[in-house]
């Protein structure tokens, strides 16, 4: 009774101030979604790759960004490189810390996108005269995003969740409105379900694009 009380009495003023964080997460979100899967497909390219002096640093990369806390690496990045003289604004760390996060797992998504299609297709197009490069230009990356499509898709909504951690470097998103609501008021509980469900809002969409990818998937298959 008490929370529908508060509810009635404060819920409109606090979901229209924790809407003012949307445009802060969906835009870290997005940028950063770009962010990796630009450099994700660099490093699944590298771990490809038939020398192993290129191969070692990706899976090196790979293995300490799925290893250690997302919000540990934002930290370094915000934190830490002002001492080596680079002091990057808490959007930018945001961006870049998400981005190089999210590019390690992304990485294997293309990884296993690339390695599903055949090999002969790949020798077929160099005994034609075609570079590696563009065989995999025209070629196998071509067929292989149908494969990986539902798994980014489903990638970009973690990566949206994840924005909440954001905060902590001084971003102004929903989570960060919503601890300062929390100071002003005291209404926990309130507060937090409220910027749950927009998350959920945001989320459920996405969801089903997820599914519907995946069940085109299975029918090109």
């Amino acid at each position: 009774m008490y929370f529908l009380n508060v509810l009635e009495a404060k819920g409109w003023y606090f979901l229209t101030t924790l809407l003012g964080g949307w445009p802060e997460t969906a835009g870290v979100a997005a940028a950063s979604l770009v962010f990796a899967l630009i450099v994700g497909l660099f490093i699944a390219l590298l771990r490809l790759s038939r020398w192993r002096l290129l191969r070692f640093p990706a899976v090196a990369y790979v293995e300490f960004f799925r290893g250690t806390p997302a919000l540990v690496q934002l930290f370094v990045i915000y934190f830490g490189l002002p001492d080596t003289g680079f002091q990057p604004s808490p959007l930018q760390a945001a961006i870049v810390g998400l981005g190089l996060n999210g590019a390690a797992y992304l990485s294997e998504i293309y990884r296993a996108g690339i390695e599903s299609i055949h090999r002969g297709q790949l020798e077929a197009s160099l005994s034609l005269g075609m570079t590696p490069a563009s065989a995999m230009r025209y070629i196998i990356l071509p067929q292989a995003i149908r494969t990986m499509l539902p798994p980014i898709t489903n990638f970009a909504i973690v990566l949206l969740k994840d924005t909440a951690i954001i905060f902590a470097v001084g971003v102004v998103e929903i989570m960060a409105l919503a601890r300062n609501l929390v100071t002003e008021t005291l209404q926990s509980a309130v507060v937090y379900l409220i910027a749950g469900a927009i998350y959920l809002c945001m989320t459920i969409p996405m969801a089903r694009f997820a599914a519907r990818l995946e069940r085109a998937k299975r029918a090109w298959q």
